[in-house]
This record gives structure tokens, sequence and C-alpha cells, in this order.
């Protein structure tokens, strides 16, 4: 009975963790979602609202170190719980790295409201944005789920995702050299753009780590990567 009883414990424990990561991630999921939306709209209100938003995600994550913590010290799990523990901790830190990419973005609309846009690359970010979307949503369903397929395919798509970047990396360097004066507004445009392929890299943590809980280790293979920025050069005419 006294083991069915510790038993019965550490799924609760497990369960709170479980609570948390979903919490954390819907956060997270319409921290991107409005900011999106203050970027189009120009809506400083919303822009704010979402660097006040991470304040949650970052005390969620706290609250979760220090039940994993707690967890680790009573229950000392073995095996497949230890994994399950460890990949939950892992999960909660990438999410926190989200909200703060989103909240860095945030902040930048908060500058860009005052500037005049530079052709159609807000709607490039956000093209780029909901393809994270998409990948923030299948990682925790494949969590939810144990659904190492789904994590797998997540872990893929951020080539498409670096593949957008690299694009609109360029885009917006020739808007530079095109005119002087809109170098200011685009290099703030770079630095979302590159913010939401940095969440991108951290959703595809998540589903590695969704990978690791099932399956027992990381994946093998190479995580495939087509962020070409740092290599792009434009001529001058």
């Amino acid at each position: 009975m006294d083991n069915d009883h510790i038993v019965k414990s550490f799924d609760d424990d497990l369960s709170r963790l479980d609570t948390i990561i979903a919490e954390m991630g819907g956060l997270v999921e319409r921290q991107l979602s409005d900011v999106m939306t203050a970027l189009i709209k120009r809506d400083v209100e919303l822009a704010q609202k979402v660097i006040d938003d991470d304040k949650r995600v970052d005390q969620l994550e706290t609250e979760l170190d220090q039940h994993t913590i707690t967890v680790l010290a009573l229950r000392q799990p073995m095996a497949d719980d230890l994994r399950a523990v460890i990949a939950v901790l892992k999960m909660s830190a990438n999410l926190e790295r989200i909200g703060d990419y989103a909240k860095n973005i945030a902040k930048r609309v908060l500058i860009l409201s005052n500037m005049e846009p530079v052709g159609d690359t807000v709607q490039s970010i956000v093209r780029m944005t909901a393809l994270v979307q998409e990948m923030i949503k299948n990682a925790l369903d494949a969590y939810g789920t144990l659904d190492i397929q789904k994590a797998d395919n997540v872990r893929l798509r951020d080539e498409e995702v670096d593949r957008i970047h690299t694009s609109l990396f360029r885009e917006l360097l020739t808007y530079m050299m095109e005119d002087p004066h809109h170098i200011t507004a685009c290099t703030h445009l770079l630095f979302i753009s590159k913010n939401v392929e940095r969440i991108g890299d951290h959703v595809t943590s998540i589903a590695e780590y969704v990978h690791f809980l099932v399956a027992g280790e990381l994946p093998t293979q190479e995580r495939p990567k087509c962020d070409l920025s740092s290599q792009t050069t434009l001529e001058e005419d």
C-alpha cells in the first residue's frame, strides 16, 4: 500500500510538471501571435503586453525548476522516469528562451511603430513566424502524445525557417543599400527576423527532447541547417 502511495505521488509530481509545460507553451504561443499582430498594426499597447506577459513565463520556469529539484531529491527517479524529468527541465528552458525572444521582438516593435514601413518585409516576417508557431504547436502536441514521428517532423521543418530567414536577410540588405534612410528600420527588422529564426532553433530542441523521452536518446542524425545569412554578400552596382 505504501508503494502504491509512492507511485501515485510520483505520478502527481509528473502531472504537475506537464501542467506547467502546457501553461508555458500556451503563453509563448500567445506571445508570438500577439507580437506579430502588434508588428502588423503598429500596436504599441499590445507590444507592451507581450513584454509584460514574459514575467509569467519566467515565473513558471522558476516554479518548474524548484519542483524538479524536489522530485529529484525525494523520488530519485530512474530510467524512464528520470528521462521524463530531464526532458521537461530542458523543454522549459527552451520555452523560457522563446518568451525572451518574443519580448525582444516586442521592444523593437515599439521603435518601429514610429518609422515608415519598408516594402513588404513585415509580411515576410509574419509568414516565417506562422511556420514557427505551427512547429511549436506540433512539438507540444508530440510531447503530449509521445509521438516521436511528429517530433522528428518538427525538427526537419527548421530548415525551411532558415531558408526564409536567409532570403529576408538579403532583402533587407538590399533595401539598406538602395536607400540609407531605411538603415535604422531595416536593422531592427533584421534583429526581429533573427529572433524568429532562433525561436525555430529552440522549438527544434524541444522536439529533440521529445525524441529523447520516447527513444531514450537524442536524434543521432545531424540537425539540418540552412541559415546562410552569415555568408551573404551583396555586390554594389
